[in-house]
């Protein structure tokens, strides 16, 4: 930080810096996840944001007929998910859903709970686009190589 000249502090940076949803992630999951990381002071309203990321990442994979429950289902079938994902995810809708629907026993989220639901969103973005497009550009870096003249 250093002072202006209205003795006002300007923020140059911030530690740790802000999460931001990583650009391989399709839209809308990654509008979604980002709301997730910038409501995360507001639990319930991350983990309806996570389950919602959670549920544009898997209609990305075709996943669109039936519940949500349904879906995180077929993807295990199709090892879009592996048994403790599809678990995980089970667990995320589920936080997601009492907000969602004012549960009269648990309407609210806890703060860990919205972290949990966060971080799957994030894991599973990672699993199924960031690291797919990670290693399709690296592929494609190492076949450009192979056919570039040595030095």
């Amino acid at each position: 930080m250093h002072f202006a000249n209205n003795n006002r502090m300007q923020v140059v940076a911030s530690y740790p810096d802000a999460k931001t949803a990583h650009e391989d992630i399709p839209e809308p999951a990654r509008t979604f996840l980002q709301q997730a990381f910038d409501t995360l002071h507001a639990p319930d309203a991350a983990a309806v944001m996570a389950g919602s990321a959670v549920d544009g990442m898997l209609k990305k994979y075709g996943l669109t007929e039936g519940s949500l429950y349904a879906r995180i289902d077929e993807a295990l079938k199709q090892s879009l998910l592996t048994e403790g994902m599809a678990t995980w995810a089970h667990s995320v809708r589920l936080g997601s859903n009492r907000p969602r629907h004012a549960d009269e026993v648990r309407p609210h989220v806890s703060p860990d709970e919205a972290k949990q639901s966060v971080e799957f969103a994030e894991a599973l973005g990672n699993f199924l686009f960031v690291l797919t497009a990670r290693i399709d550009r690296g592929i494609k870096a190492a076949e450009e190589a192979e056919k570039s003249p040595p030095p």
